[in-house]
């Protein structure tokens, strides 16, 4: 992906994206909770599109945040308006859609809200609410980051990523490192997301998914409840990993893309 041209830009709405790749399709990726709303660039666009090696040649990827100068009160659902008008007005109306985390969460209301709008769908380390233990720590990370202590806010994140081994350490250091590059002085867009993840519960809803659905994760995911997710989508796939948690999926990139790019390019 590093060699590939990258057009960074914003929607006519307002969404920052960064475009990699020269091939027919379109595939559209829901980036996981981000503070700083503003197009994906440098190492952090590296290390969160690597899994996608290998379909730059069949697709146009357009990996998207959130617009800036969200109003509090913005739902999830408001945002996948957002990334409805996005594709409608400028990618032909129709995508394949890989929703990460956050993101994951604001693509199931965008399948179930724009049907119309999805060809396949990839829920990645997601689910269809928050647990309650993932609840109360990311409404602590938005409180340590309206104090503006944001390496604090970004290592408690970090806690809940990696929760074993020395490594867990190592990370919990390293997220507060990049705390104040990921978190910004005025930190209310992340606010708004956390907020608004905190209301999200589509338990009755998502038997209304009617895309062809992967969902993958990690079986220890702290945040989410990966398996009963997939449960709940008629006909999904789970590809779930044993021993992982949240993102600690990433350490399996190799096999991760495989599973999504032979899910997406797979001719059911």
């Amino acid at each position: 992906m590093a060699r590939q041209k990258t057009i960074t830009s914003y929607s006519g709405n307002g969404l920052p994206y960064a475009c990699i790749g020269n091939g027919t399709r379109n595939l559209v990726v829901f980036e996981g909770l981000e503070f700083r709303h503003k197009p994906p660039s440098g190492i952090m666009l590296r290390m969160s599109t690597g899994y996608l090696r290998g379909l730059e040649d069949s697709y146009k990827i357009y990996v998207v945040n959130r617009k800036p100068g969200l109003p509090p009160g913005y739902s999830l659902s408001d945002m996948s308006d957002d990334y409805a008008v996005m594709i409608k007005n400028e990618l032909g109306g129709v995508a394949d859609i890989i929703g990460v985390s956050t993101g994951g969460a604001i693509a199931q209301h965008f399948a179930i809200d724009h049907p119309d709008l999805v060809r396949r769908l990839v829920l990645a380390m997601t689910g269809f609410r928050l647990t309650e233990e993932a609840k109360e720590l990311q409404m602590k990370v938005a409180d340590l980051a309206r104090k503006g202590k944001r390496r604090a806010a970004y290592a408690l994140l970090g806690t809940a990523v990696i929760r074993r081994g020395i490594a867990k350490h190592f990370f919990k250091w390293f997220m507060g490192l990049l705390g104040p590059l990921s978190i910004p002085a005025d930190p209310s867009d992340g606010i708004v997301e956390i907020e608004a993840e905190d209301r999200h519960d589509l338990s009755d809803r998502l038997d209304k998914i009617k895309a062809d659905t992967l969902v993958i994760g990690g079986e220890d995911d702290f945040f989410y409840p990966v398996r009963e997710t997939a449960g709940k989508i008629p006909n999904a796939r789970l590809v779930l990993y044993p021993n992982l948690g949240h993102n600690a999926v990433f350490a399996r990139s190799r096999q991760f893309g495989e599973e999504i790019r032979a899910f997406l390019l797979g001719d059911k």
